[in-house]
């Protein structure tokens, strides 16, 4: 057949229709790199034979050790396109000529050899610059582009409910105004668009983002666990940033694993039909999470059965499932309508259509060769880099000890010390060898001070003491219990012997989301064994988010000697950090940072660039999980054995020399003029004493007062970052309007009339200097003032 512009499912035999919504293969298996160049394989000829094309095809590209992909065998970052002109070739000359969709990853960068890593998305968190996330998107999207892929999966919409959870590190905080913030930011930079009806050009690449919804929720912390929530706490939480990508015209959202109050979000109606698309008018497509579909099999008598479920919901695209290769049968039984499944099609034909595949001569090349020129060079782009990494530094306390002062002796101890992947995350294509533009924080600070004055011992492992047997293989059997105490107490003993003359002592522990060649792997990715010393990703929930005590022995020996001790917290988690701080001097918590992260927290210890918020509660102890900042009020004084206020709550950072306050009346709005654009203005002044300007992220936090309503302890109203010259003042300005202001119970905004207690300054609880906030109804005033 002849693909044009204009082509609808109703033009397509049935099999073509089926192939059109199947996203079966992993595109490392459908497509080789063999003597320097791409070959399809027989797992792609089967399929193109089988339904007459494909719907899009996941992962050519992709690199890490699920796929078993290296430099050594992956496809070259400079021949991309050759990969991928192969399958469109192949497509073309035996299939139905359609156009497919290229899928890659891209959760904190493209996930391919030579793709740029950033920070992940907690450490985006904590910069809480939504610019620069618009930056950094635009980037990613841009190198994606220039080699040919169409559609970034995106992680963004998950808001981090539990750190028990492996995946926190994918989120942007636990509060849904600033992951609302930063999604929307993230699909404006990779789209360039506003709407679902905008065309993406030739330097930008359409988003799916995950996971609708939910997922941050799950019991206990657990992947793809339930989540047992009301409507509300859905709305509130978990749809706020959903909304916000839909708003700026998200190509894709991706059903999660989970079930929202045992309803699977894959077979959500009211999920994916009633709410994205009649409440909200999005018109986009919606594509499974992988093997989710067959995941229904608990809650379906078979394959069809599980295939029709999806497809009503509003399913349209499936991501390695075998049940949607059985929506025929399940058309047969009068199980889903045909015309169901033509729904799904147009949307994946509209998705083609919006990227400027469908009548395209050439439809494997990018959409315009003009993409790759406007990428940032690469010079630019490592500067945004390191600038986002620098952001995501929090300083909790400084001790008097910092900045660190030049000629000192420094121990630099601890097993994230001088480990790079430590600092990468999750999904992270393998580093190029060499890797000069990278920093641990031993390197970066033995750059500053000089080999002489850096002392280094690791110490321990993350999760358990320091033994022979390379951290990341299987060991045959581990050392007799006196072999390896030994070896345990020399390891301490090494770190006694760095600290001891030192004139401070850095310590660096926390986690990692490090995957090996030699690990095991379930059926989507998810980490499933051994990973002997990995603590962080998906599929490594934790039941306790408590610092392992082999890193704890290391400080204690740091400190030995009565050396001061400064504690970085490398890791993609909050964690508790109780007895830590009983044990240091200093502290600096650090979200996954990237390759940079090293020089980032260098500069932080030395030149007191920490700028950084926490985005997110870290607990004060294991059993007061899950804990949040926006937790709403309880009526009972919690435990009797531990102080649940002894946490660090979000927007915890130590900012030396700055202060702020609101200024001006408080303001009232109505709620009709609110919800037709009208805003309440609040004004902060930011002040630097110090002698260097400051870029630093100015929140205003608020308590609603809604009768009938317990109210949350806290929620960020909005953030803003600012730089301010030293010994200046700046203003900034916020527009409180229906996003801020407005009822978020049912996922969307609702201008209602409400009195808000709002602040800027760090308090879990309304200062006696809160402003009064008014939404006024027609007789200006509120409920609250009744």
């Amino acid at each position: 057949m002849t693909c044009t512009s204009d082509t609808r499912a109703a033009a397509l035999p049935l099999a073509s229709r089926i192939g059109q919504v199947n996203q079966r293969l992993k595109g490392w298996e459908a497509v080789r790199w063999v003597d320097g160049a791409p070959h399809v394989t027989d797992v792609l000829r089967r399929e193109v034979d089988r339904w007459g094309g494909l719907g899009a095809l996941y992962g050519v590209l992709r690199a890490d050790p699920w796929s078993a992909v290296r430099w050594d065998n992956g496809i070259p970052p400079e021949r991309s396109a050759e990969a991928y002109a192969a399958v469109q070739d192949h497509v073309n000359t035996f299939g139905d000529g359609i156009p497919v969709l290229f899928v890659e990853e891209a959760p904190h960068g493209l996930m391919a050899l030579g793709g740029t890593t950033l920070p992940v998305n907690l450490a985006l968190g904590a910069g809480m610059d939504a610019e620069l996330t618009e930056e950094l998107a635009a980037a990613v999207a841009a190198e994606a582009r220039a080699r040919g892929t169409h559609v970034a999966l995106v992680s963004g919409l998950d808001v981090l409910r539990d750190p028990r959870w492996g995946r926190a590190e994918e989120c942007f905080s636990e509060d849904p105004a600033l992951a609302a913030l930063l999604v929307a930011a993230t699909v404006r930079g990779m789209q360039g668009t506003a709407s679902t009806g905008d065309p993406i050009d030739g330097s930008h690449v359409a988003v799916v983002a995950k996971h609708l919804a939910g997922q941050g929720a799950g019991i206990g912390g657990r992947n793809g666990s339930g989540a047992p929530i009301g409507r509300r706490e859905l709305g509130e939480i978990h749809l706020r940033p959903a909304h916000a990508a839909a708003r700026v015209g998200v190509a894709g959202f991706m059903a999660a694993y989970n079930d929202v109050d045992g309803v699977p979000c894959s077979a959500n109606e009211e999920l994916l039909t009633g709410t994205i698309r009649d409440q909200w008018g999005w018109d986009g497509l919606v594509m499974a999470d992988g093997t989710a579909i067959d995941r229904l099999r608990d809650s379906s008598p078979d394959p069809a059965f599980a295939a029709a479920l999806a497809l009503k919901a509003g399913v349209d695209l499936s991501l390695w499932d075998e049940a949607f290769t059985h929506i025929e049968p399940a058309i047969e039984r009068g199980l889903v309508e045909e015309a169901v499944l033509d729904r799904a099609v147009d949307r994946v034909l509209a998705l083609k259509r919006r990227l400027g595949l469908l009548g395209s001569p050439t439809p494997d090349q990018p959409a315009a060769d003009a993409g790759a020129s406007e990428a940032p060079s690469a010079r630019d782009l490592v500067e945004l880099v390191d600038r986002a990494a620098r952001q995501s530094v929090v300083l909790v306390d400084d001790g008097g000890l910092l900045p660190l002062r030049p000629g000192q002796t420094l121990a630099v101890v601890g097993p994230n010390a001088d480990d790079l992947d430590a600092q990468l995350g999750d999904y992270t294509p393998p580093r190029p060898a060499p890797d000069p533009g990278a920093s641990t924080v031993r390197s970066a600070l033995t750059a500053r001070f000089g080999a002489d004055n850096v002392r280094y011992a690791e110490g321990s492992r993350l999760r358990g003491p320091l033994d022979a047997a390379p951290a990341d293989t299987p060991r045959a059997g581990a050392p007799h219990a006196l072999g390896r105490h030994a070896l345990d107490a020399a390891a301490l003993d090494q770190v006694r012997a760095a600290s001891a003359g030192a004139d401070v002592c850095v310590v660096v522990l926390g986690g990692t989301s490090r995957r090996t060649y030699d690990d095991e792997f379930a059926d989507n990715g998810a980490v499933d064994g051994p990973a002997l010393d990995t603590t962080n990703g998906e599929g490594v929930d934790l039941s306790s988010v408590a610092l392992p005590q082999a890193q704890l022995d290391v400080v204690r020996a740091a400190r030995a000697g009565g050396t001061p001790v400064v504690a970085v917290v490398l890791d993609g988690r909050p964690r508790t950090l109780t007895e830590l701080r009983s044990l240091t001097d200093a502290l600096l918590v650090v979200p996954f940072p990237g390759p940079t992260g090293g020089e980032a927290v260098a500069a932080a210890l030395c030149d007191g660039a920490a700028s950084g918020r926490l985005p997110a509660t870290f607990p004060a102890a294991d059993g007061v999980m899950p804990v949040a900042h926006d937790e709403r009020m309880e009526t009972a004084r919690g435990y009797v054995d531990t102080d649940v206020l002894q946490r660090l709550p979000l927007g915890t950072a130590l900012l030396p020399g700055i202060t702020a306050r609101q200024t001006g009346a408080a303001p009232s709005v109505a709620a009709s003029a609110l919800a037709t654009g009208g805003t309440a203005h609040l004004t902060v002044e930011v002040t630097n004493a110090g002698t260097e300007p400051r870029s630093v992220p100015v929140p205003l936090y608020a308590r609603r007062h809604e009768p009938g309503v317990r109210p949350r302890r806290r929620q960020l109203l909005a953030v803003r970052r600012v730089t301010v010259a030293p010994g200046a003042t700046a203003e900034v300005g916020f527009e409180l309007g229906l996003d801020e202001l407005g009822s978020w119970a049912s996922g969307a905004p609702v201008a209602e009339p409400v009195t808000l207690s709002v602040w800027c300054t760090p308090e879990s609880d309304p200062p006696a200097h809160a402003l009064p906030v008014r939404v006024t109804d027609q007789n200006g005033a509120t409920p609250w003032e009744r």
